[in-house]
């Protein structure tokens, strides 16, 4: 059994604002959430910038006992996950309740109460932790207090494949529900990763940039920090057009592969590969996508491997195909970033229009590639989203308006 798959609900807490719609509006801006970090230890840290979702505060969305088994990256899986599924107006029956399924993403996990915890053991000198630090730490805390708050008894997991975390999962609940395994689901990825040590590894590695993410862009200068996170709500095209729901678009291709290749660099070939995948998997030709979310770090090697891989595969096409990198807007929110790109590529769909790739500065020869400097109108019935993480594991997305 094969089935069409639509997304009825999206939801999502970043840099750019609370919701959504607060999403997609600084998109339509232009506005950057990448600004100086707050509220952290900053001392001897040289990465002092990051797309903090300074607007989110906890007790509006939680009670005292809520949050104390709960880590900051799994609050902001919860409340956009309670967002998409209002927008979808899903009700589940008792029964159905048991082929519901939740696949989140994240590459940390609770990395705010590990940090916590660390610093409370090594600095503090205290000889206990919080009783509750195993629970916030693990990764999938945020797909388990899904199904405590939901009530789901469906397959449940987390998956944790660096930047590709969020991909990989709407990807993994997107085959769930083409094949009939789970009847609906709720997928997408979360992260919190501003902690001291946290900081100071990203500072070793020497991708960061001193000052924002100018994707593609001549004289960038690295990546930049960001956390959110993004939902969306995944179910059979027949059921959601049946009751009425609002559907959004169809997920209609999805493929993921290994480089095989090094654990930081990539490879434009296996990015070549997964994008074909992810199209054929569609049923679609290059020619049919319209808009391309690139992963588009920022950093110098890693644009120009995606630059090639783009090419390889689009060709001379590539030419009139608006590419848009939105983490020089909502940062790189790691295992959460495909998901906020999905949110992104769905609301682009739906308004016929590209969000921009912000902080740009000057064409670099060495990526030739159509950016969308701007927001703009655009008309197209197909995107492709581009996960491509450290270790090599990528995962490639393709939406489509349905027909």
């Amino acid at each position: 059994m094969i089935r069409r798959v639509a997304v009825t609900g999206i939801g999502a807490v970043s840099a750019l604002g609370g919701t959504a719609a607060e999403f997609w509006e600084a998109c339509r801006q232009g506005r950057s959430g990448i600004g100086p970090l707050e509220g952290l230890p900053l001392e001897g840290v040289r990465i002092q910038t990051g797309a903090q979702a300074l607007g989110f505060d906890p007790s509006k969305h939680f009670d005292d006992k809520q949050l104390v088994p709960l880590d900051r990256f799994a609050q902001l899986a919860i409340v956009a996950a309670r967002e998409a599924l209002a927008q979808s107006g899903l009700a589940l029956r008792a029964e159905e309740k048991t082929r519901a399924a939740i696949v989140t993403g994240s590459c940390y996990g609770g990395k705010t109460s590990e940090d916590q915890g660390f610093r409370s053991l090594y600095f503090d000198r205290s000889p206990r932790v919080h009783p509750m630090t195993i629970p916030r730490l693990m990764a999938n805390a945020g797909a388990s207090a899904l199904t405590l708050e939901l009530g789901w008894q469906g397959p449940a997991w987390t998956v944790s494949t660096a930047c590709s975390s969020a991909n990989h999962a709407i990807g993994q609940a997107f085959w769930l529900v083409r094949h009939g395994l789970a009847e609906v689901a709720l997928a997408g990825g979360s992260e919190a990763p501003f902690t001291y040590g946290s900081l100071k590894a990203w500072e070793a590695l020497r991708v960061a940039s001193p000052d924002t993410c100018r994707p593609f862009s001549k004289g960038r200068g690295g990546m930049v920090l960001g956390e959110g996170a993004g939902m969306l709500v995944l179910e059979p095209l027949e059921r959601a057009q049946a009751r009425g729901a609002p559907v959004l678009a169809e997920i209609a291709g999805f493929a993921m592969g290994a480089d095989a290749h090094h654990i930081t660099q990539p490879s434009a070939a296996g990015a070549a590969r997964m994008m074909r995948e992810a199209l054929a998997g569609a049923g679609c030709e290059a020619g049919e996508i319209g808009v391309v979310n690139a992963h588009g770090t920022g950093t110098a090697i890693n644009d120009v491997v995606e630059a090639a891989a783009l090419r390889e595969v689009f060709g001379a096409g590539l030419d009139g195909i608006r590419v848009s990198a939105t983490k020089s807007l909502h940062g790189h929110a790691l295992g959460a970033s495909g998901a906020l790109e999905a949110v992104s590529v769905l609301l682009g769909l739906r308004d016929q229009s590209v969000a921009p790739t912000a902080n740009f500065v000057e064409a670099d020869p060495e990526c030739p590639v159509p950016l969308a400097t701007a927001f703009e109108p655009f008309a197209h019935r197909k995107a492709l989203s581009n996960s491509f993480a450290f270790g090599g594991l990528n995962a490639v997305l393709v939406f489509s308006l349905s027909e």
